[in-house]
């Protein structure tokens, strides 16, 4: 007999350790052995924390439990034929679950994330396995023809940049994963950190092998100390089965991975800046050109991607590129890794081809608010999101799509609000956010959001509020035109998005 109980952070903030602890000592009151598998979660935040016990029946889910409901569940018989309010069934036939279709995420939640024998038996290591026998050229020609493009938020085609290394000659070359996950409603690469953390050291080894690189580094956020240590065993372990170091899997090829932990900096989500801050700097915007890809860490060709991709280049070198290129529409192939937060009934991570619409995540997988109150503002990217009102709410979720309504997919953040939101307030949120995280590197991003903060403010108390509404617009502009990077240029998408869609909340009050 085995229970599964998770161990992420989501689990964990949620009491999953007391109710180990309660299941341990309600079992041993009855005689009761059993092994006890801490997995990682399925991504149903919802129903953390989700308890599952397997015998030769199967496995079968139960949720959400606390540490007042495992004395009943024993009493009703669990964990064997007893019926109970918290009674799933077997997890994949949760209908929330169900409907998904998970490549990157197929793994996370069946087994220990740390037993390279569980990753294994689950196709792990497949993807990595082929590239030992291919060119790097066949490696990259497969990323290309899948149609992948970067997770991270710029949708840049990872083929594209992976060529870009490869036919740069040099005697260094690097790998650089981007994990400083930062925007707000997002958790898809803590979650895949913590529960097939495997994944990603193989997606970079894989990489390695393409350009040619040989040592490699995961930029981890330092909010993230449950995946702070799931790697660090991961990246031991994975070192002493002969997936990482100086002779992979007796080829002759050398990849060696380290993890570095960065300092609470939102602009280190920003591959430069990250790349200063990993060289021992501190973390400023850098101008481009040069590329990373052609002078990056240490000034070496570097492919610097985030998370997710390089976690689908497991599934597209295991599977084949046309395999992943089949799903999604357009030119936004694979799955999309959304993660429903905020105001919402049903959050957790919900994997999908390219081209579903918001209103069907929002309403059909996250069931609508939480609060119960109607829905009124959607931001989808991050806290440099537009605010989306219900009419676009039907625009299918592809790059290319949200592009043609001033909007960005990003990381795949989506953020709920009801209808108590006041939309002018998000607006100065918006600016003051830049404000606290710019890098202060170039002008129109440090000295615009600071007066952008004091110009909603003086809108919001009717001080000549005509002549400050044209002044706002006139900001945006100058930072949207002139900023160094995003940070600074996308910042006026939420606030025009508030003062088009949400006009009203910006009148006298």
């Amino acid at each position: 007999m085995r229970i599964f109980v998770p161990m992420d952070t989501t689990a964990l903030a949620t009491g999953a350790d007391a109710v180990v602890q309660a299941i341990r000592t309600e079992a041993g009151k009855r005689g009761m052995n059993f092994t006890l598998v801490r997995n990682g979660s399925r991504g149903a935040f919802w129903l953390e924390p989700l308890v599952e016990f397997e015998d030769e029946a199967g496995r079968r889910a139960f949720g959400p439990v606390t540490v007042g409901d495992v004395a009943g569940l024993f009493e009703a018989g669990f964990p064997l034929k007893g019926k109970h309010e918290l009674a799933l069934g077997p997890a994949e036939d949760i209908p929330w679950l169900q409907r998904q279709q998970r490549l990157t995420f197929a793994r996370a939640g069946l087994g220990d994330p740390l037993s390279i024998e569980a990753y294994r038996s689950l196709g792990g290591f497949d993807g990595l396995h082929n590239a030992l026998d291919w060119s790097p050229q066949t490696i990259v020609d497969t990323i290309k023809e899948s149609g992948l493009r970067g997770r991270g938020g710029a949708a840049f085609p990872t083929g594209i940049k992976w060529q870009t290394v490869l036919d740069t000659p040099a005697e260094q070359k690097y790998i650089v994963c981007n994990a400083d996950e930062g925007d707000s409603g997002t958790f898809a690469d803590r979650l895949l950190l913590e529960a097939d953390p495997y994944q990603l050291i193989e997606g970079m080894a894989i990489a390695a092998l393409a350009v040619g690189a040989t040592e490699g580094f995961i930029y981890l956020r330092s909010e993230y100390p449950q995946a702070k240590l799931v790697l660090l065993e991961a990246i031991e372990r994975a070192g002493q089965a002969g997936w990482l170091g100086d002779d992979i899997q007796s080829s002759g090829r050398k990849f060696k991975l380290e993890l570095r932990i960065g300092a609470g900096a939102y602009i280190c989500g920003e591959e430069t800046s990250l790349l200063d801050s990993l060289e021992g700097k501190r973390g400023l915007v850098r101008f481009k050109p040069p590329l990373p890809a052609i002078k990056g860490l240490l000034g070496k060709p570097t492919v610097i991607n985030n998370v997710l991709s390089f976690a689908a280049a497991t599934t597209i070198l295991a599977n084949g590129a046309a395999y992943y290129r089949d799903f999604g529409t357009g030119r936004s192939r694979g799955t999309l890794t959304v993660q429903l937060a905020g105001n919402i009934r049903r959050g957790g991570l919900v994997e999908l081809p390219f081209g579903h619409t918001l209103r069907e995540l929002v309403e059909d997988f996250g069931g609508g608010t939480a609060s119960g109150r109607p829905m009124r503002a959607i931001q989808v990217g991050g806290p440099l999101g537009t605010y989306l009102p219900e009419s676009e709410w039907d625009v299918e979720l592809d790059y290319e799509a949200f592009a043609a309504i001033s909007g960005m997919l990003g990381h795949g953040g989506i953020v709920v609000f009801d209808d108590t939101v006041d939309m002018a307030q998000q607006a100065r949120f918006a600016m003051e956010f830049c404000a606290i995280e710019s890098c202060g590197k170039c002008t129109p991003c440090r000295i615009g959001s600071v007066r952008g903060v004091e110009v909603i403010d003086r809108i919001i108390a009717d001080d000549n509020r005509a002549a400050n509404l044209s002044l706002l617009h006139e900001l945006c502009d100058t930072m949207v035109d002139g900023s160094l990077c995003a940070m600074g240029g996308l910042t006026p998408y939420p606030v025009r998005s508030a003062l088009k869609h949400f006009a009203g909340d910006f009148n006298e009050r």
